[in-house]
């Protein structure tokens, strides 16, 4: 038995590749393929584009997939009555950040556009089309809502009077004169199946676990494992220099003067963290890179 998975095409594919490596997927694409290999027997991947993911899933042509909340609620908007489409997991990252990204409504700086209400009738470009138009809808502003094919952020004011664009730092925005008016919506990566699909046994636990490696290699990134001996007496000094993300564990040695300090902290911390803790006593320091923690 095996389970057909869709691994996002386009910018999300490196993240997700690198993410399953993190997890202990050693995932092979190929730019002559949308049939990425993968070292699991029991897992056929598929190369989907984010925004038809949810599409995929839903009609059972795959059995999960990762996309973003954006393309999901854009497909559930056009299907009101779609109900089969279930998240398994949020797992937040993005292209280049392990963080969430915004869809924000855009203006040139020098636009007279201020507010929402002050768009209507006005045109506005987005790959988003269905939550844009569902969005000015709920406020009651009456907009033209076309779809834009890419490059959407030069669009304005030639093209169309603002925009609807996902962007994570802003800088794409900044870097063509656009200001933002207001945060639509923001969304991270899901991992989404169909209900046939759950209510298989075998591939239920297949995505479980699937689930719980991705997530633990994202509570990974950006922390590492630090150990190091200290005596007793100098311990309580120890402690209260490390944050950690439980409390750090103790283990006596055989020795009984010494004890063994084994902790998990922000890598960013440890350039300066270090030198204190040998300051206060400790020895034998190792820091160590850290690919899952399971919490």
């Amino acid at each position: 038995m095996t389970l057909r998975l869709g691994i996002p095409k386009g910018s999300l594919q490196d993240a997700t590749v690198q993410l399953f490596e993190r997890a202990g997927f050693n995932l092979l694409v190929s730019s002559r393929s949308y049939f990425p290999a993968i070292d699991d027997p029991e897992i056929e991947c598929m190369l989907i584009r984010a925004q038809e993911m949810a599409r995929y899933v839903a009609d059972g042509v795959l059995d999960a997939g990762l996309t973003g909340m954006d393309w999901i609620a854009e497909h559930q908007i056009g299907h009101p009555e779609e109900a089969t489409l279930v998240p398994i997991c949020d797992l937040i990252y993005a292209k280049q950040s392990f963080g969430k990204v915004r869809w924000v409504l855009a203006v040139p700086e020098d636009s007279r556009y201020q507010r929402v209400e002050d768009l209507h009738g006005a045109r506005v470009a987005t790959e988003l089309v269905r939550f844009t138009k569902h969005y000015f809808e709920s406020r009651g502003v009456s907009v033209d809502v076309e779809f834009s094919w890419g490059a959407t952020e030069v669009k304005p004011p030639v093209l169309a009077d603002a925009i609807v664009e996902a962007t994570e730092t802003g800088s794409t925005l900044r870097a063509n004169r656009l200001r933002t008016i207001e945060t639509l919506m923001e969304s991270n990566t899901q991992l989404i199946s169909n209900r046939a699909a759950l209510d298989d046994p075998w591939k239920r636990t297949k995505l479980d676990n699937i689930a719980l490696l991705l997530k633990a290699a994202i509570e990974a990134q950006g922390r590492v494992g630090l150990m190091l001996n200290v005596r007793r007496v100098d311990l309580s000094k120890i402690l209260e220099l490390l944050p950690a993300l439980q409390r750090p564990t103790v283990s006596s040695l055989s020795d009984a003067e010494w004890v063994a300090v084994n902790t998990i902290i922000d890598e960013r911390t440890v350039r300066d963290l270090i030198p204190r803790l040998k300051g206060a006593g400790g020895q034998g320091i190792v820091e160590y890179p850290l690919n899952k923690i399971v919490v």
